[in-house]
């Protein structure tokens, strides 16, 4: 399955919202060092309920806008 996720680093709060084109995910971390992607694969592992090595940015590395997949 592939998400689109949008990401706005730099929140003054976590949050995982769903929206009508994806998810956009509120996080506290800046993006610097990947400390944000980190972070982003940690928030949706647990909004999603599966473990983290299930999940894996395959577009948007450096972007605000990322294609996440989550394999079986």
């Amino acid at each position: 399955m592939i998400l689109t996720v949008k990401v706005v680093p730099k929140a003054s709060r976590n949050l995982v919202k769903e929206e009508a084109n994806g998810l956009k995910v509120y996080l506290t971390k800046p993006a610097q060092d990947g400390l944000a992607n980190e972070q982003l694969v940690h928030l949706l592992s647990e909004h999603l309920k599966i473990k983290k090595y299930r999940i894996k940015i395959i577009k948007g590395d450096k972007s605000r806008n990322k294609l996440v997949e989550i394999s079986a």
